[in-house]
C-alpha cells in the first residue's frame, strides 16, 4: 500500500482515492490471509486519508495485491523526476536494503532485527517526507523502488547534460542489509538492474560487489530521492530529523553527462 502511494507523493501530489487489484489462489491459501492483507491496506489508506472506492479480484495461481491510486496536484507545483540543477545536493529519505533483506528472509537467513527494520521501512508512508519537501523550493523528485538507487538516479539525469556523484559511505543502510549482501542474498532484480544500468556508472568495473549490490538493490516502498540547492540542504535535513525522518545526503549533481560516479 505504501509502495503504491509513493508515486503520487513523488510528484508533489496528494493521493485521494485507490482501487485494489487482487489475484488470489483460493485452492492454495486460506481466504483469511486476504482478509488480513486487506485490513493492513485499509489501515495505511486511513493513515494517508485515502478512500478505497472499489477494485477487481481474480482467482490466480500466485497471490498478488496492489492499488491503482489517483491524486491531485497544483499544476504549478508538480515535481518532475528529471529536472535537477548543476551543483544540487541529492537527498534520500529512507535507508536502503529491503531487497537483500527480503531475499534473505525467503532463504531463512535474515535476522529478526533486519526483518523488523525492513518491515518498518516498507510500511512507512512517504507522506511525511513529501510534506516537508513541499515547504522547500524543490522541483526534482522521484521515489526509489524496483530500479534501485542507481536506476532512479539515472532517471534524474537522463536526456540532460548533467550527471551525479554518489558517496557510498554517506548512504544509510537498514539493519542487517550489509550482512545479507555479504551472505550473497542477492535478489534477481539486482542482477537485472546491473544488466541494464551498469553502463551509466563510469567506475562500475572498479566497484566491489558489496557496493554494487547495495546501490542496485531493488527497494520495496523506498524513500523519496530529490535534489535541492546546497544552501537549503542542511535546513531540510534538520526539519526531516525533527520529524523522525531518516533522510541523508546521497551526493550531488555534476556535469558528467548522463553518467554516475560512485565514490567508495
Amino acid at each position: 500500500t505504501a509502495n503504491a502511494l509513493s508515486d503520487v507523493y513523488a510528484m508533489g501530489a496528494k493521493p485521494i482515492t485507490a482501487m485494489s487489484i487482487v489475484g488470489f489462489p483460493l485452492d492454495k491459501v486460506d481466504i483469511s490471509v486476504l482478509r488480513t492483507i486487506t485490513e493492513g491496506c485499509l489501515d495505511k489508506l486511513k493513515e494517508a486519508n485515502v478512500s478505497l472506492i472499489g477494485g477487481h479480484s481474480i482467482q490466480d495461481p500466485e497471490l498478488k495485491f496492489g492499488l491503482s491510486v489517483s491524486g491531485l496536484a497544483h499544476p504549478d507545483k508538480i515535481l518532475l523526476n528529471n529536472k535537477p540543477k548543476l551543483g544540487d545536493i541529492v537527498i534520500l529519505t529512507k535507508p536502503l536494503g529491503t531487497g537483500t533483506i527480503n531475499t534473505a528472509l525467503k532463504s531463512g537467513k535474515a535476522s529478526e532485527e533486519s526483518i523488523q527494520a525492513s518491515m518498518n521501512s516498507m510500511v512507512l508512508l512517504n507522506k511525511y517526507a513529501a510534506e516537508v519537501i513541499s515547504e522547500f523550493p524543490i522541483e526534482c523528485c522521484t521515489d526509489v523502488t524496483g530500479f534501485g538507487l542507481v536506476g532512479h538516479a539515472c532517471e534524474m539525469i537522463s536526456e540532460s547534460d548533467l550527471g551525479m556523484e554518489i558517496e557510498f559511505n554517506s548512504l544509510k543502510l537498514l539493519t542487517g542489509a550489509k550482512e545479507c549482501v555479504e551472505m550473497k542474498e542477492i535478489p534477481g532484480g539486482t542482477k537485472e538492474n546491473i544488466k541494464f544500468r551498469s553502463r551509466f556508472v563510469t567506475n562500475f568495473d572498479d566497484l566491489p560487489d558489496s557496493v554494487k549490490h547495495i546501490v542496485f538493490d531493488p527497494q520495496t516502498s523506498g524513500g523519496l530521492l530529490f535534489t535541492i540547492s546546497p544552501k537549503e540542504a542542511d535546513s531540510i535535513l534538520d526539519v526531516m530529523k525533527s520529524k523522525n525522518i531518516d533522510a541523508f545526503k546521497v551526493g550531488k549533481i555534476t556535469n558528467n553527462k548522463e553518467h554516475i560516479n560512485i565514490i567508495f
